[in-house]
């Protein structure tokens, strides 16, 4: 039982203490009564006993008021119970001697019904005080009615003999009409105290809440309102709330402007209805509440939720997701949603077909700015060129930076490509003045290219793709000027589109072939590794360079399908080479994130049954540093197989010295443009002595790209640590049916004299 209801079942044990008292002193005065008229000394003494036990109760009861125990106090009332059962036990225990002595001893008619009459009472009394306690209603119960059975059982008839078994049966009722009592005052003392429970934290929630809050009553009478609802419509000139109709309350702040009469209408629409919903109210000096209207039964609660903050942040966040953060222009994403708006709403309207142009502008050589002047002055060209390129155009004009140095704009219903080229002419005027930026002054053109179609025509990404080659046709000539498209452009356009489309198809079906190019020791001339090159041999325009179909690949995003292919076959291929070839392959920088590179090529060795320590896979320093963080995860997994890991191309690109070091490279190739003119030029042959040097402190097989001649050839065996080569010299990229061949002729000629190494 639950702590707070047994303190409560004890105190209602312990009430009305001179109740109690005035029905010990009525049984001492009806017992002295049978005992005066049975001149019985055990009857005087009954008497005497009601009254001493009646004043030790009262004393007892008066002690538990005075202890003022706690509402939850177990133990304490555990002890008083005790005290109860004691007392109330004795009293029992008089009443049922003063039975069985009138029946058994003196056998007075007065004297047995006085006993048994009061005693039967007071049976009664015990169950409308004691019913909270079973214990203290059984004792009490069984200790009058056994002695009361006696008596009646001693009188040897039986009538006398029933009696005394009803009162069994009455000791079973009184006990059920007990249970009875104390079940309807716990649920009494339950309902009382979770009452009280929900008024505090009632009490509590209206007056913490964040937010103003109204009820309504089915008149729609505001009938509660906490303090913040009363302070927010204070301070709109409203603060009597309750009682009144909230259709004046609100009707009034619609008339008056505090409030947008279109919002008060929707607001009253829906407390009107009696339905849920939420409105949107703008107060004054930018403040928004929300009001979330809830109606259950009869009543309707409305809630005032202060959201100015977040109106702001979203407005804010809204305004960064479509606006570039330096320049304040639309970015690249809200730019297309802009003009293709205006493209489709001009298509849909039936107006007559006119052009829409659209400019992709360029600052020439801005890189140099931010490497001689710094990136914050680059930042301030940036702000300055979006400003001045705003004066330069019509209103109705949409400027956007599409990132980096590169700005766009689109302009719908332009009368013909005359008047768009007059646009980008007015461009290239407005930067004829120089900039002035922190003291510095600076002279800055912009390349510009155009593109025209009529609305119907084509879709915002043809002009985009039209305007990149207008504009790369603009910077190869000379930059500082415009460039239209034009049917040229137009012819390369689709040439390339073609490439896209038969590519896809060419590595849906599996048609692109595999080259081979031999990789050598350069002291015995045998074949290390052979380099795996994708070929695409068009069935109408010949052969392809990789040079063209590669960026198309990576660019359309097929180039992961081929490198899981080139994996599969080269290392297919590789297993039937030689034990001592091992196969070389490429990887693009989006492999990364395209494909399972790890996985990819563990099936490719599990299929092909080749040893890792003959699988190479050659990466660029570009594709380093554009998946930084992904390309040390995927090659370090790589190398702990030991799979064989190569830095392609050295020299073309960063040629950070850290990446050498943090990566877990094995092979350093080195670009052909420092082989080139080694037997002409000492310069180029100490550069190229000094990163073979390099990469052999690092610990790293160096191999040179591009070799053609015996004479770089022998350059390099007397003057650099270089230990591998490859080049046309040895043998061009060869097709899968041919390198068999050339491995066995190569490789069998190791009987030959080996060339020694010299270095100077």
């Amino acid at each position: 039982m639950p702590a707070i209801d047994y303190v409560s079942i004890i105190r209602s044990v312990y009430g009305d203490r001179r109740a109690m008292l005035g029905g010990s002193v009525a049984s001492a005065i009806a017992s002295w009564l049978t005992a005066f008229k049975t001149d019985s000394l055990a009857l005087y003494i009954v008497s005497v006993a009601f009254v001493v036990i009646g004043l030790i109760r009262y004393a007892n009861m008066r002690a538990f008021w005075r202890a003022a125990m706690n509402n939850e106090d177990a133990m304490a009332a555990e002890e008083w119970e005790n005290r109860a059962v004691i007392y109330g036990g004795l009293l029992a225990l008089v009443y049922g001697m003063w039975c069985l002595i009138s029946m058994a001893v003196v056998k007075d008619p007065f004297a047995e019904l006085a006993s048994a009459s009061i005693s039967i009472a007071v049976m009664v009394g015990i169950v409308a005080r004691n019913f909270g306690l079973d214990r203290l209603v059984t004792i009490q119960m069984l200790l009058v009615i056994v002695p009361l059975s006696a008596g009646y059982a001693l009188h040897g008839d039986v009538y006398h003999a029933i009696l005394a078994g009803l009162l069994g049966i009455m000791l079973a009722s009184f006990r059920k009409l007990a249970a009875d009592v104390r079940s309807i005052l716990l649920s009494a003392v339950h309902g009382r105290v979770e009452a009280s429970r929900l008024a505090a934290e009632l009490d509590m929630a209206m007056t913490t809440l964040e937010h103003g809050l109204c009820m309504l009553d089915e008149r729609g009478v505001i009938s509660v309102a906490n303090e913040r609802a009363v302070r927010l419509f204070s301070l709109m000139g409203l603060p009597e709330l309750l009682g009144r109709p909230v259709s004046s309350v609100l009707g009034a702040l619609g008339d008056s402007g505090v409030l947008p009469r279109t919002a008060v209408d929707r607001l009253l629409d829906v407390i009107g209805k009696h339905m849920s919903g939420k409105v949107l109210l703008c107060l004054p000096a930018g403040r928004y509440y929300e009001v979330s209207v809830s109606a259950r039964d009869e009543t309707t609660v409305l809630l005032f939720e202060d959201i100015s903050e977040r109106v702001a942040s979203e407005e804010r966040i809204n305004f960064m997701a479509r606006h570039d953060t330096l320049t304040a222009l639309p970015n690249r994403t809200y730019f297309g949603e802009l003009a293709t708006e205006d493209m489709e709403a001009r298509r849909f309207a039936g107006a007559q077909p006119r052009l829409v142009s659209l400019m992709i502008i360029d600052i020439d050589d801005f890189k140099h700015v931010n490497d001689t002047f710094g990136h914050i002055v680059g930042d301030e060209l940036l702000m300055q060129v979006a400003n001045r390129l705003r004066q330069a155009l019509p209103a109705e004009a949409v400027l956007a930076r599409l990132g980096g140095d590169e700005f766009v704009i689109y302009r719908g219903a332009v009368g013909d490509a005359a008047q768009a080229q007059a646009d980008a002419a007015a461009i290239l005027t407005a930067f004829a003045a120089p900039f002035r930026l922190d003291g510095l002054t600076l002279s800055v053109a912009v390349s510009i290219g155009l593109a025209t179609s009529a609305i119907a025509a084509e879709t915002l990404d043809d002009l985009m793709t039209k305007a990149d080659l207008a504009l790369y046709s603009a910077k190869g000539d000379g930059k500082a000027r415009s460039q239209l498209f034009h049917a040229q452009m137009d012819i390369d356009y689709h040439y390339r589109q073609r490439l896209k489309t038969d590519l896809r198809q060419a590595v849906q079906e599996g048609v692109l072939s595999l080259a081979f190019q031999p990789l050598l020791d350069i002291a015995t001339r045998r074949v290390v590794t052979c380099e795996a090159l994708a070929r695409w041999n068009h069935p109408e325009l010949g052969p392809i360079p990789p040079s063209t179909f590669i960026p198309l690949a990576e660019e359309m995003g097929l180039i992961s399908d081929i490198t899981a292919w080139v994996i599969d076959r080269a290392t297919a291929q590789c297993s039937q080479w030689p034990g001592e070839v091992g196969v070389a392959v490429n990887i693009s920088a989006r492999d990364f994130r395209g494909i399972d590179l790890c996985k990819l090529v563990e099936d490719g060795l599990a299929k092909s049954g080749l040893d890792p320590a003959r699988l190479e896979i050659e990466v660029t320093e570009t594709a380093v540093i554009e998946e930084r963080e992904i390309a040390h995860r995927v090659l370090s997994d790589l190398a702990a197989k030991g799979i064989a890991i190569a830095l392609d191309d050295f020299g073309t690109g960063y040629s950070s010295l850290s990446y050498l070091n943090a990566l877990p490279f094995t092979k350093l190739k080195i670009d052909r443009s420092f082989v080139a003119d080694i037997a002409t030029n000492p310069r180029s042959l100490r550069l190229l002595a000094n990163v073979a040097r390099l990469g052999r402190d690092l610990d790293l097989t160096v191999i040179a790209e591009g070799v053609e001649t015996e004479e770089q050839l022998n350059t390099m065996l007397a003057h650099t640590e270089i230990q591998q080569v490859q080049g046309y010299f040895f043998s061009r990229p060869l097709p899968e049916r041919d390198i068999g061949e050339l491995i066995g002729r190569l490789n069998a000629a190791q009987g030959a004299p080996k060339a020694k190494l010299r270095h100077g």
